[in-house]
């Protein structure tokens, strides 16, 4: 015959172990929920790049200043140029979708009384009809694939694969910021590989 106190060790068990798979369970949905990793710059960083690896693939992301020098504070009047790049670090050659570069890539915003307004990008389109280029980034191993364009277009500038119809203002004295949420997907031989969840933020600064 079962004790008393033996049943209720039982329960009490049977508690325990419920509890734990309903604690497991809450974890895993979290971690399935979770938000994207963000690699941010502030306004004045001393290393003005944002580096980040993957898989043996290396993001850079970071504003140029007229001099070349990546900046997150600007003179009014001045321009600036975006750059990405991934440099292959891996053994192999990487072809790279070009999808990537979604509608807001590059896009800047303006922060004012902590609400922000969108200024659009730099350019109209990419690989416009006239450039006949591949419409994929081909990187050998140790290279280096990526994009970069300027905030203004000057006439003597190559921007391809960007192509604009107007050229933009310089922006006014203020804060700003640009956001890259990567969704980036590539090949070795046959196999296909995605490295996304991961957003690169500048914020910067015209004085």
């Amino acid at each position: 015959m079962v004790r008393s106190s033996q049943l209720k060790t039982k329960k009490m068990k049977y508690k325990i172990l419920k509890l734990s798979t309903v604690i497991l369970l809450f974890a895993l949905i979290s971690a399935g929920c979770q938000k994207d990793d963000i690699f941010e710059l502030q306004i004045g960083d001393e290393n003005a790049v944002i580096e980040h690896e993957v898989n043996g693939i290396e993001f850079k992301f970071c504003l140029l200043n007229e001099q070349g020098e990546p900046a997150t504070v600007f003179n009014e009047g001045e321009n600036f140029t975006f750059r990405f790049t991934f440099i292959n670090h891996t053994s192999d050659t990487i072809i790279v979708s070009r999808d990537f570069i979604n509608k807001d890539f590059f896009r800047v915003f303006s922060v004012m009384s902590s609400e922000k307004q969108d200024l659009g990008k730099p350019y109209t389109g990419i690989w416009c009809e006239f450039v006949a280029t591949p419409k994929y980034f081909k990187v050998e191993s140790t290279e280096t694939g990526g994009l970069q364009c300027p905030w203004v277009f000057l006439d003597d500038q190559d921007i391809r694969p960007f192509c604009a119809s107007e050229t933009k203002d310089y922006l006014q004295i203020g804060s700003y910021f640009t956001n890259l949420a990567l969704d980036f997907s590539y090949k070795i031989g046959a196999v296909e590989k995605r490295i996304n969840n991961i957003d690169f933020k500048i914020n910067f600064e015209i004085k």
